[in-house]
């Protein structure tokens, strides 16, 4: 069932031969600079960050997302946030950090998750009033990924069009299993070239990990790298579509 974060034993065994088998192009530094449109115009920049990292004795890694609103959008609205998360070597989030700044305000927001206790711990601040706006906990699953691990966990994946997964997801508000389907092989023309992709959606809107009706899809390059050359949300109003493409690919 979509809704809960139990794995039915078929994806279960997915789950365990993708652990068992993590391929190497998830095994270094990378960073992507994305260039955000809205409308038809530049709206911002975001760069997503992958690199190892080390909790005390245990490997992992850490992933790290930066957008900010640029031009016109940042007269009206502007936006700086940086969203960060520690992962296990098996992609299962250990914890993250979004320190959000818009139109004024300025909110920090911490999930841990216990995964032995199988909960995530939710607390989140508003910095301006200096008071705690939520705090509470929820069940998850033993191992469970953030937005930024499962989008690693796809690349991990060879999905063939007609092909779909679910992967655990939580945001630390809900816990769910997200559908992904491989729908259409396409060609994705960005600032930094033409690509040979394969087109995902993931279901995560319309009150499933979002409430707010919306659509995702993701094109990850068809070769071994599997680059995230592309992501749009299209969304209900007054926000409607907005598209990342891959600008350029940042040295390590």
């Amino acid at each position: 069932m979509l809704g809960s974060y139990r794995t039915r034993p078929a994806v279960s065994v997915l789950l365990f031969s993708l652990l068992t088998a993590f391929p190497a192009m998830a095994q270094r530094p990378e960073a992507l600079s994305y260039r955000v449109e809205w409308l038809g115009i530049h709206a911002g920049n975001a760069k997503l960050s992958w690199s190892p990292a080390n909790a005390g004795d245990a490997s992992g890694w850490r992933a790290t997302l930066d957008l900010e609103s640029v031009g016109l959008v940042s007269k009206f609205y502007k936006v700086n946030s940086q969203y960060s998360s520690t992962l296990d070597d098996q992609l299962c989030v250990r914890s993250s950090l979004l320190k959000a700044r818009e139109r004024g305000g300025e909110r920090e927001t911490q999930v841990t998750f216990d995964r032995q206790r199988q909960k995530a711990v939710y607390l989140e601040r508003d910095l301006v009033k200096k008071r705690v706006a939520d705090a509470h906990e929820i069940d998850v699953p033993a191992c469970v990924h953030d937005v930024l691990g499962a989008l690693q966990r796809l690349r991990a994946m060879r999905l063939e069009t007609g092909q779909s997964t679910e992967i655990p997801l939580s945001d630390g508000k809900k816990s769910i299993l997200a559908r992904v389907e491989a729908q259409e092989r396409e060609t994705v023309r960005t600032p930094t070239g033409s690509y040979k992709t394969i087109r995902y959606e993931a279901f995560l809107f319309d009150n499933l990990l979002y409430r707010r009706k919306g659509r995702l899809f993701v094109w990850l390059t068809d070769d071994q790298r599997r680059l995230p050359v592309q992501i749009r949300m299209r969304l209900s109003l007054p926000i409607g579509t907005v598209t990342l493409q891959l600008e350029k690919e940042v040295k390590t």
